[in-house]
């Protein structure tokens, strides 16, 4: 066990290559510019029948359109939203295919709990994007006195974002708070009783929340693009209550893919690691402390 979990860690030494850090964040940028531009592709594909609510999602997307490139097939999508809407799944394939297990992440990986870990490079990405844009904030605000309207809700946006997929993250690394007083003192065949119970009611309750507020969230919030009411005036509600839909969907299902990795695996594998003494001397001793 010892042999084989020192050649994983090997192996996962090699995570952290330039194209882990580029896809991700090129998958990031793709997905922020089609949410930005979600408008253009409701008015032409799945126009409103209401004329009051066509003119007033259309006046929006003049309102916030980025690029102006010329329309692609005489409606609102230009030839830039299309090719951000082509390389989503680009780039989604191939953060999936290189993306590599750190040395300090878990080591139970099937091939599907690539997509979650792939969706954790990508909240890094996130978090990256919202410590700068926090900086640039701070600068024009206290240097060139000159402070913008969006940083403060792009911030907010960014991080509600970040909370949801850090959710996914955290359930497929098994590094969501438990409390293991019972479950590690009873046999594996029990364990396994446990851990069936637990994903039924994950289950059970993302399907009680999606079944009950869909058509809610994704025809009262997202389809008549609602707006956060701030002066910048992001579409805030319209994005983040369907995106806590579709996280707790994924959720569930790793929760699913969870159950399926660790039938066969060891109690001892599963047990919850007891704090390193050794290891946090070693730290305090690299940051200098006594």
């Amino acid at each position: 066990m010892t042999q084989s979990r020192a050649q994983a860690n090997k192996r996962a030494m090699k995570s952290g290559s330039l194209w882990e850090w580029l896809i991700p964040f090129a998958f990031f940028f793709c997905i922020s510019f089609i949410v930005w531009q979600l408008p253009a592709f409701f008015l032409d594909w799945i126009p409103p029948q209401n004329e009051s609510l066509y003119g007033q999602i259309d006046a929006l997307f003049a309102l916030y359109d980025i690029v102006d490139a010329g329309s692609l097939f005489g409606g609102h999508i230009d030839i830039v939203d299309m090719t951000a809407l082509i390389l989503i799944p680009v780039f989604g394939v191939l953060g999936v295919m290189t993306v590599r297990r750190a040395s300090i992440e878990n080591e139970t990986v099937r091939a599907i709990d690539k997509i979650a870990i792939f969706l954790g490079r990508v909240t890094m990405m996130m978090i990256l994007t919202l410590t700068i844009v926090m900086l640039y904030e701070v600068f024009v605000r206290y240097v060139v006195e000159r402070p913008t309207l969006w940083a403060n809700e792009t911030t907010l946006w960014i991080a509600s974002f970040v909370f949801l997929l850090a959710g996914l993250y955290a359930m497929q690394q098994r590094s969501h708070i438990r409390i293991v007083l019972l479950y590690d003192a009873v046999p594996r065949n029990v364990q396994r009783v446990f851990d069936t119970i637990s994903t039924i009611l994950i289950l059970v309750f993302a399907a009680a929340t999606v079944f009950g507020s869909y058509k809610y969230v994704f025809f009262n919030k997202l389809y008549k693009w609602e707006l956060y009411g701030s002066a910048f005036n992001p579409p805030i509600p319209a994005t983040l209550q369907p995106m806590v839909l579709i996280v707790i969907t994924l959720v569930a299902i790793q929760a699913v893919i969870n159950l399926i990795s660790d039938w066969n695996l060891d109690p001892e594998v599963l047990r919850t690691p007891e704090v390193d003494l050794d290891e946090i001397e070693a730290i305090k001793k690299s940051l200098g402390e006594k």
